[in-house]
């Protein structure tokens, strides 16, 4: 099954975006992207590809652990960016630090269950809102709609095992579909060491 570790904003939050991508989807260029569902939205922590089903117990496991240690942390939906003309996205504010280090501790859980991760690179908090069907769309309109988009705060209490289905009718826009497995709640101490 292919699975991941992710913070899921709570659907007050989703709903505050969703306002602003209504306003996208009417902008000029806006049919030559191909739109997340909102029922998937979601902050992805550690992307962890195939994993084999005897791998899950000693994941569940190390993935416990990880939200045992781990604080809950405040977070807010904040403006906007993209990766080259691969991905638009709604960019994350708050405790980036606690956000960082549950990503890496979901990541470390991973590795020590047996997964191969791929290269550990920087996390960069964001939450995928389109991705352009062709290389031409000029994501500009898109980016300064999203400029000034400040979500309401919220407080991060969950570290969640997502398991993606991937589209498998053939049909043209498909999305895949998003399945919690299993979450575990924050309950490290408050405050970072010093």
């Amino acid at each position: 099954m292919r699975l991941f570790a992710a913070v899921l904003p709570p659907p007050a939050r989703q709903d505050e975006l969703g306002l602003v991508v209504d306003r996208l989807h009417r902008l000029p260029g806006a049919d030559g992207l191909r739109w997340t569902s909102r029922p998937g939205w979601h902050l992805t922590l550690a992307f962890m590809g195939e994993v084999d089903e005897e791998l899950l117990p000693e994941l569940r496991v190390r993935l416990a652990r990880a939200a045992h240690r781990t604080p809950s942390f405040p977070l807010r939906l904040h403006g906007a960016g993209h990766f080259g003309r691969r991905a638009l996205w709604a960019g994350v504010a708050g405790d980036l630090d606690e956000l960082r280090l549950l990503a890496e501790r979901a990541d470390a859980a991973a590795r020590r269950a047996g997964i191969p991760m791929e290269e550990h690179r920087r996390y960069q908090a964001h939450l995928t809102l389109a991705r352009p069907r062709r290389e031409e769309v000029d994501l500009h309109p898109f980016l300064d709609e999203l400029a000034t988009f400040e979500g309401t705060r919220w407080e991060v209490g969950e570290l969640v095992l997502v398991r993606s289905n991937l589209p498998v009718s053939g049909v043209r826009g498909e999305q895949p579909r998003y399945e919690r497995v299993e979450g575990w709640p924050l309950a490290g101490p408050a405050g970072r060491p010093g």
